[in-house]
């Protein structure tokens, strides 16, 4: 009779030092909470470490598309929000932009009117860097692009520049001697440069303008624009494209 007595009071004392030791401390561990703290605008490395510190894991997720001018190592947002209350030991998503720079073809701006460019350039992230007009004689050619600086189907990247020329609609006038600048779009500084010597006209202010994938030294913006009727020796203005 002790023993069994004995043996009831030692599986007591049992059940009493495992609900202590191990359901208690569970129980109290799963209403425990911690602030997830704020690591936007960090280096991952950087937030990765604050996470850690804090008891989450960072975990590294990206943007759905890139995003032009930044940095790719810089975490953009993060999920569950800095503030909020959470389990500790939980997973942190960082958003970072895209590694790999997309690149598309360049579209066909050609007969394209002034709007449908500009809807066009913002959608693809474009920069219209220079948009000229030229006088045309013909009123369906009022409004729309004449010529553009890199050709269609060229393969760029979001951020790269373009310029645009586009037609505007006027009468001709007469008496007055004019010379026409010629198209130098695309062409080596020398080229154009002879060029414009040859058409009666002068080398303006050149500049520069830096480019991954256009051949260096190569015009993408001429002003006056290609075809413009000017007096002679007037000074034509060039950017042309460097690779540093």
């Amino acid at each position: 009779m002790k023993k069994k007595v004995g043996l009831i009071v030692l599986l007591f004392i049992g059940v009493v030092m495992i609900f202590d030791q191990l359901v208690i401390p569970f129980y109290i561990s799963q209403g425990r909470v911690v602030v997830v703290p704020d690591v936007t605008n960090l280096r991952y490395e950087n937030a990765e470490r604050k996470l850690r510190e804090a008891g989450f894991k960072a975990k590294k997720s990206y943007y759905v598309k890139y995003i032009s001018r930044v940095n790719p190592n810089i975490v953009l947002s993060q999920m569950p929000l800095a503030g909020m209350e959470v389990k500790p030991g939980r997973n942190v998503y960082l958003v970072l932009n895209k590694k790999e720079k997309p690149t598309f073809l360049m579209p066909d701006f050609l007969g394209k009117t002034e709007f449908d460019v500009r809807q066009t350039a913002s959608r693809l992230e474009l920069m219209l860097n220079d948009m000229q007009t030229r006088p045309v004689n013909k009123s369906e050619e009022d409004g729309k692009v004449l010529n553009q600086s890199i050709p269609p189907q060229t393969v760029i990247s979001p951020g790269a520049s373009v310029s645009i020329i586009i037609g505007r609609y006027q009468a001709s006038s007469e008496g007055i001697k004019k010379v026409t600048v010629p198209d130098v779009l695309g062409m080596s500084l020398t080229q154009a440069t002879q060029a414009i010597n040859d058409a009666g006209l002068t080398l303006g202010k050149i500049t520069t303008e830096y480019s991954a994938i256009l051949i260096p030294n190569t015009v993408i913006s001429q002003k006056p624009a290609v075809s413009s009727s000017v007096s002679p020796g007037q000074k034509i203005e060039l950017t042309v494209v460097t690779a540093e």
